[in-house]
């Protein structure tokens, strides 16, 4: 199986470690990876702020980017959940793109939910040696629907120690343009989210979204504490 792979603007421009172990991990689990360079941002920060015309054109552009009849890939709940239940509000039927949209919207997942629900391929062999807990990023919970699949991964992992912490269905505060537009609130939803995770005793804090864990990192670096946020797919490539 050849996949195509979609690195969201947050990885490619901060976590870019992260983009290549999605590569690791797939040519592990069997599957060989194409990507484009010439893919951009799906449009979702736009579309938040209320700028759908703008939000169209980056839409079109995407689908474009993505042609064919290959499974998409992409290491971001959010991203993926935006383009499949929000595209439809951008494509009308008199658009020319507007078969490519529904093939894409078809074709694209969340890296987790693809290897276990379609790969079935849930042990990499990884070693962790740490105690963690995880995020549910709203997103990821509520836009795509993914819950256990991580958690199953994380299972699978030598030495790795998961605890639940507090509320941990509960939003980081990041949420897009609500981090700025909202900025005390965003950083009290912030702070309780760390000292949930601190409570638990754990060494790290993972989640599927590297959005949340950028806005968690800000937060632990100010406060200078000890606790690491890290991308599922980087525990994952651990240890082999």
């Amino acid at each position: 199986m050849t996949v195509d792979l979609f690195i969201p603007c947050f990885i490619d421009q901060l976590y870019p470690d992260t983009a290549f172990n999605v590569v690791k991990l797939l040519k592990k689990a069997g599957v060989d990876v194409e990507y484009n360079p010439e893919q951009t941002c799906c449009g979702q920060p736009a579309y938040n702020s209320g700028y759908w015309d703008e939000t169209k054109s980056l839409a079109h552009k995407f689908v474009k980017d993505f042609p064919g009849d290959r499974l998409i890939v992409s290491p971001s709940a959010s991203c993926t959940g935006f383009i499949k239940n929000y595209y439809s509000n951008l494509f009308s039927k008199e658009d020319s793109d507007y078969e490519l949209h529904l093939s894409l919207q078809k074709r694209l997942f969340e890296l987790t939910d693809f290897l276990v629900n379609h790969l079935q391929f849930t042990d990499f062999g990884a070693n962790f040696p740490h105690k963690v807990c995880y995020h549910d990023a709203c997103t990821a919970l509520r836009e795509y629907g993914i819950r256990s699949e991580p958690r199953l991964l994380l299972s699978k992992v030598k030495g790795l120690e998961l605890v639940e912490m507090e509320e941990t269905e509960t939003c980081c505060g990041f949420g897009g343009t609500f981090v700025t537009k909202f900025q005390a609130i965003s950083s009290a939803m912030t702070e309780q989210k760390v000292e949930h995770a601190l409570n638990t005793g754990a060494e790290y804090i993972i989640s599927t979204e590297s959005s949340c864990l950028l806005n968690i990192e800000g937060y632990i670096k100010k406060n200078k504490l000890p606790i690491t946020p890290i991308h599922i797919a980087d525990i994952l490539a651990s240890g082999w």
